[in-house]
């Protein structure tokens, strides 16, 4: 496929006469992204013009020269005008924009004032009076609050909303909104489907391509706060002086926008920089070296966020090395940090070297024991899901059971196990469902995102992380569709109950126009998307059915792996008898890890929700289901029904043709042609493998696939990004 590389950072130049020809057909090569700031309708621009007629807006920084410049280039996009600049808030059609202390606290400033909630990063967006004329002000809690709001204000005039009735007031739920980019330092990403890493450690810190900045610029867009720019697999060179002056540069690119730089530390680097002896946490030289390392970098990074760590899990060194635990590993990197204010983000993504009995359980058993035991800026980052980010899982059972501890959220925005950058899957529908699970801790309604904003159990610390899917290609995130998984992260690190359909809606307006017969036929079919990637790939609580290292594509059949839990028949243990993996009590138990409303919830498999069946239990293959079929016609069923819906998006895509640019539209197509070809080869490869074990037809109905078992079994993907 081929890219137009040019971002079209200039469309304002376009004129309103052709867009009003043309209202639909715009170019954009995807670069931009939701910022791309398009004409507006006619009506609507010339509506806008008339109430945003002059601007004040105090400088008093970095962060207000760049929310004043991205302000004035939305306004000269969207509407072909830029306000004139005035000192005083008076005459018609009036935008104030700033902070208490850079507004004066009178008419409609005060007002807005008194609805400002107290947090640096909260906003207000309000339509008053000032005098005889109508105004908006945009009033933030400081520069950053003004940003944010300047942001969203340019997204209400994307959306076309009603500015002379706005009344606004924002305010995030979560303290630390980060991505986490698993970058090497090679420029390689783990599991990255969109090219190679943004950061181009080999020009910096001399050059700083213009690509940090827009990078800045999306993020502070969605209010992520936060970036990892280092793979979690951490190669322990990062911290060396070298690279800390690289990614010192990064961070001065950075911070007008908000967003603090952190760093992935691998836990031997004692041993493998500073040539000591061992990484033992209770060795004193071990700890000299970490205080000393925490000095050199705050030297070069006054505002350094912290450390993200992966101990002990797929090989990486951690404490259990000198048979200490997590909180020992965790403590001392605290204390290292803790003069300069920065925090260590600790994953529970572990498992034992030896074979577990049931590996979801493994985070659990490991983790709470240590409740209580961790240093006020230590933060525990806890996958969604007990397994490793597959298409469903039930959230983790460690959130709701260390109310002594600080819990944070970490989704996988990148598809590893979701068709890569291939497959068209909207995450929000996904994100949203495990937020807003019931944990039933504590209280009624006690869902897991009231675990990690504090209001459950109240912390110092409250964070949210998700894996980043951006690269160097040209529209960022290799799908044109994967972009609206970052955007809809952003929006629910900062209000994790913001509807997932709303966000969808939203991004669709702010990236494609506000075209409504456009925003009503691709609006359901995002919200469809990622049931059907489940139905086609792992319906019914099945999971970990993916290719051998790689994840893409089908691989039920895989065993003999130096580990059961590395291989699909250890998590399906299909059988003559059955299929499922049994976590009651008379299984793994790993079902006894959650509050006894959830165990009642998905013990009895008369009542356990499709969607997680076979996560609890091992069943006959003529169970009868809810929808009075066998379990294995329903199992048949699910995988027909996604491929089916891959079919219908496809079709709603295709009358989308003279709605969107020819390339997007192609590109897009071109995607869901592999998709759908893809998912065939998930349904006919599964429901072949799972047939052997049931010993059951193939419902009437549906197609026979087109090739035998050994067929699917022998294809060989050969070139695979991102492993």
């Amino acid at each position: 496929m081929m890219y137009n590389v040019k971002p079209y950072i200039h469309l304002f130049f376009i004129t309103i006469m052709v867009v009003a020809c043309m209202p639909c057909i715009f170019a954009q090569s995807g670069y931009r992204m939701w910022l791309d700031y398009r004409p507006l309708d006619n009506d609507l621009a010339i509506r806008y013009r008339e109430q945003l007629r002059t601007l004040v807006f105090p400088i008093t920084g970095e962060t207000d020269s760049v929310a004043h410049a991205e302000l004035l280039e939305a306004l000269n996009g969207l509407l072909g005008h830029e306000p004139s600049h005035a000192d005083t808030s008076n005459g018609p059609g009036i935008l104030l924009v700033g902070s208490a202390s850079t507004l004066p606290a009178t008419g409609p400033v005060s007002e807005a004032l008194a609805l400002l909630p107290e947090h640096d990063d909260a906003y207000v967006i309000y339509s008053g009076v000032y005098g005889e004329n109508p105004c908006t002000v945009i009033l933030g809690g400081s520069d950053k609050g003004v940003l944010y709001g300047v942001y969203a204000f340019i997204a209400s005039l994307q959306c076309g909303e009603d500015i002379t009735q706005l009344s606004k007031v924002a305010c995030p739920k979560i303290q630390l909104r980060l991505l986490n980019h698993w970058d090497n330092l090679d420029r390689t990403v783990e599991r990255g489907y969109a090219g190679f890493s943004l950061w181009d450690w080999h020009r910096l810190p001399g050059y700083r391509d213009p690509r940090y900045t827009d990078y800045a610029k999306a993020n502070a867009s969605l209010g992520i706060n936060g970036t990892v720019l280092n793979n979690v697999n951490a190669n322990a060179r990062i911290l060396t002086q070298p690279y800390l002056e690289k990614a010192a540069a990064l961070a001065d690119i950075f911070r007008p926008y908000g967003i603090k730089v952190y760093l992935s530390a691998r836990f031997s680097a004692p041993v493998e920089l500073g040539g000591l002896a061992d990484a033992d946490p209770h060795n004193p030289a071990v700890q000299r070296w970490w205080k000393e390392k925490a000095s050199e970098i705050y030297r070069h990074i006054p505002d350094f966020g912290g450390f993200l760590v992966k101990a002990n899990s797929e090989g990486q060194p951690g404490p259990q090395n000198y048979d200490r635990n997590h909180a020992d590993g965790a403590n001392l990197l605290a204390d290292a940090l803790k003069p300069y204010g920065g925090v260590v983000m600790w994953r529970a993504f572990v498992y034992e070297d030896t074979e577990p009995e049931d590996r979801a359980k493994q985070a659990y058993n490991e983790f709470v024991p240590l409740d209580g035991q961790f240093r006020d800026n230590v933060i525990i980052q806890v996958k969604n899901g007990p397994i490793d980010f597959q298409p469903r899982e039930p959230f983790h059972p460690l959130f709701g059971v260390m109310p002594q501890s600080q819990l944070m959220m970490e989704f996988q925005i990148t598809q590893e196990y979701l068709g890569f950058a291939t497959h068209l899957v909207y995450l929000g529908t996904l994100f949203s469902e495990v937020l807003q699970s019931d944990t039933h801790r504590h209280r009624p309604n006690s869902t897991v995102a009231q675990v990690i904003d504090g209001s459950m159990n109240p912390q110092p610390l409250t964070a949210i992380a998700g894996v980043a899917n951006t690269g160097t290609a040209i529209n960022w995130t290799g799908h044109p569709f994967a972009q609206a998984n970052w955007y809809a992260y952003g929006r629910l690190a900062w209000d994790p109950d913001v509807d997932a359909s709303a966000i969808a809606e939203d991004w669709l307006r702010q990236t494609f126009g506000n075209n409504d017969t456009f925003v009503h036929d691709v609006l359901p079919l995002m919200m469809r998307s990622r049931e059907a990637a489940v139905n086609y790939m792992t319906p019914l609580g099945l999971h970990h059915l993916m290719g051998w290292d790689h994840h893409y594509g089908p691989g039920p059949w895989i065993k003999d792996k130096p580990r059961a839990d590395w291989t699909s028949v250890y998590y399906h243990q299909a059988d003559k008898d059955g299929i499922g993996f049994d976590r009651t009590a008379i299984g793994s138990d790993a079902l006894g890890q959650y509050a006894p409303e959830v165990q009642a919830k998905f013990e009895n498999p008369q009542t356990c929700p499709d969607e997680y069946l076979l996560w609890f239990h091992h069943l006959p293959w003529d169970f009868r289901m809810k929808s009075g079929r066998t379990l294995w016609d329903e199992l048949c069923h699910r995988y027909y029904g996604g491929v089916e819906t891959v079919a219908a998006i496809q079709a709603t895509w295709a009358a989308q043709k003279n709605r969107v640019n020819n390339d997007t539209f192609q590109e897009v197509a071109d995607l869901l042609a592999m998709q759908y070809e893809e998912a065939k080869i998930w349904r006919n490869a599964c429901v072949l493998y799972f047939r052997q074990f049931s010993g059951m037809p193939i419902p009437d109905g549906l197609e026979h696939p087109e090739h035998p078992l050994e067929y699917y079994e022998n294809l060989h993907v050969h070139v695979i990004p991102g492993i």
